[in-house]
């Protein structure tokens, strides 16, 4: 660190300079970012005589602000709102027939009239949209793949055809 005097040679300032390694270290971020930014404009920078910049500390303040006030942001408030559209096509409407959850979790099964859909969820996710046995609710697929598939025609006995050589008797 280096201690800069005024410009005028009035007296000295508390005005420490600090390297460019330096600053990018206190500021969290590369080097050659901090050189980038430099170059840039988006940092103020004081030349030395040697041509080497040198960067206040009231300017890495200035930079860290932002984060600090990122910091200070109040928590979002809970969801609440409904969903009014959904880019999904494939959407499937039942009923919860049942809710099992264990550790970090769940599995919900809805039936979708005649037929049952088994989805893996997180526990967050069950407890967010309250879901309980009964409920009417949606699922919606979402997939890379979609495959077809028909179920097999019943396999047909061969008509009795004659086995081997007849034998004559004799």
């Amino acid at each position: 660190m280096i201690r800069a005097d005024s410009p005028n040679d009035i007296g000295p300032y508390a005005m420490s300079l600090l390297t460019v390694r330096q600053a990018a270290n206190r500021l969290g971020i590369g080097y050659s970012t901090l050189k980038t930014w430099i170059y840039e404009g988006r940092v103020r920078t004081r030349v030395t005589s040697g041509g080497h910049h040198r960067i206040a500390d009231s300017e890495v303040d200035r930079l860290l602000a932002p984060a600090a006030a990122a910091d200070a942001r109040p928590a979002p408030a809970e969801r609440t709102g409904v969903i009014v559209s959904i880019s999904g096509r494939n959407q499937l409407r039942g009923y919860v027939d049942e809710v099992r959850v264990e550790g970090l979790l769940a599995q919900v099964r809805l039936r979708i009239g005649d037929q049952t859909l088994t989805a893996v969820i997180t526990r967050d996710a069950v407890e967010e949209l309250k879901l309980r046995r009964g409920d009417d609710a949606l699922a919606i697929v979402k997939s890379t793949e979609v495959m077809i598939a028909r179920e097999a025609e019943p396999v047909r006995a061969p008509a009795a055809a004659p086995k081997g050589r007849s034998r004559r008797r004799r």
